[in-house]
């Protein structure tokens, strides 16, 4: 269906065969995982590499699919990468933690912070949960802000992960697809 490349970027841990990260590639075998050296001990500079490698190997134009830290290793390459950046047609990003807290985040993420505040350089949406345990709404909001993202209040979706039941999740895709309809048609 896309012509677009999809490169779906997991947080820490990676995302397991039960996630919607892992549901969706299994439903659209095109979409490319972004692998980690280390998916356990994030190392910003290690995750940044992998994100550039991998857009640097795809064909323009590239939706990226982001979960959790996986949003915030997107937002750090896009402040940081070169010409690569303008490989990339838009951005889903789901969930994104706050690293800068110790209240709402464990010590392996907090290696992210400062969050970049730059508006990023291409079509941004971030989708944020009402009662995420890693970052509050209002500071979910202020991340999309910040990075020049259009915000969608998902609701009570706790981190959209597995244990908060999204293995399938129909309104996730439904988000990725029409992006990509958007990519592929010019607007």
């Amino acid at each position: 269906m896309a012509k677009a490349n999809v490169l779906i970027v997991p947080g820490l841990g990676n995302s397991g065969p039960e996630h919607w990260q892992s549901w969706l590639q299994q439903r659209h075998p095109s979409f490319t995982r972004v692998e980690q050296v280390d998916w356990d001990a994030p190392a910003l500079e290690d995750w940044v590499r992998s994100l550039e490698d991998a857009v640097t190997a795809t064909t323009a134009p590239v939706v990226l699919v982001a979960h959790s830290l996986g949003c915030m290793t997107v937002a750090h390459w896009a402040v940081r990468s070169g010409s690569s950046v303008g490989k990339i047609a838009a951005a889903l990003l789901v969930a994104p933690p706050d690293v800068e807290s110790a209240e709402h985040t464990p010590p392996e993420v907090h290696g992210f912070a400062p969050v970049p505040t730059d508006p990023l350089p291409f079509r941004t949406v971030v989708l944020a949960s009402r009662n995420d345990p890693y970052a509050p709404i209002a500071r979910s909001c202020g991340f999309a802000v910040g990075w020049g993202a259009d915000f969608i209040d998902g609701g009570d979706l706790n981190h959209v992960n597995t244990s908060a039941g999204y293995g399938p999740w129909p309104d996730g895709e439904r988000l990725v697809l029409d992006l990509l309809r958007a990519v592929d048609s010019g607007t």
